[in-house]
């Protein structure tokens, strides 16, 4: 049977100072290809559903020319409400700035990614795509990610970008602060974590390594 992944997306398109940001294509057309290659159906879904924003400079290069087949999907994607989210084998989040602002405390998709957690399903997201799992909790009020190894976007990384103080928050702080076992790598080179069920990945270098393993996972 073909195996079936729920990609979640950002429906977000600016910084704290207005900047545009969104998706950061690569992190949601890499992995898009990978599970493509190995025979998982891939649906995208967000919190308000529709077009997916893409972040100015991860089109910079002619990534939509590249990812042309991936772009036209993410101009329509699913509302996350309305997902039979039971149908899926395993949900994969994507990251970009924008994630920072709309995944975290989303409720919807705090049911789906405790319900996927306590079927021991696979939990997929990369660089600030684990901003999803912020204030996430299981049925019996503890964190989501409590004593779970994982990795996202650093403290390093937002202070070498310059925009520590142009984003909600700090990512792995905060995980940290909720009991993720946060595992830092080298600054923007490829660093990925598997803890059983979760596959985590620190940055857009990550994007393919982290999809190759979530794919060994599911």
């Amino acid at each position: 049977m073909t195996k079936k992944v729920l990609m979640v997306l950002t429906n977000h398109d600016k910084l704290n100072d207005g900047t545009p940001t969104g998706l950061w294509l690569e992190e949601a057309a890499a992995p898009y290809k990978i599970f493509e290659r190995n025979n998982i159906a891939v649906d995208f879904a967000s919190v308000k559903g529709g077009a997916i924003p893409l972040d100015p400079n991860s089109v910079a290069n002619n990534e939509t020319k590249t990812y042309a087949d991936v772009v036209k999907k993410l101009g329509d994607s699913l509302k996350l409400r309305d997902v039979v989210f039971e149908n899926y084998d395993g949900v994969f989040i994507p990251g970009g700035h924008g994630t920072m602002y709309d995944l975290p405390n989303d409720p919807d998709l705090q049911n789906i990614l405790a319900f996927y957690k306590e079927d021991n399903r696979a939990i997929g997201a990369v660089c600030h795509g684990p901003s999803a799992f912020v204030n996430a909790k299981l049925k019996d009020g503890s964190y989501l990610i409590d004593g779970v190894k994982l990795t996202g976007f650093t403290n390093a990384e937002e202070s070498a970008m310059n925009l520590v103080e142009n984003v909600p928050f700090a990512l792995q702080s905060e995980l940290e602060q909720q009991g993720g076992r946060f595992v830092v790598g080298d600054n923007f080179t490829s660093h990925v974590v598997t803890d059983h069920k979760f596959v985590t990945g620190q940055n857009p270098q990550s994007s393919e390594a982290v999809a190759e393993a979530f794919v060994k996972v599911l």
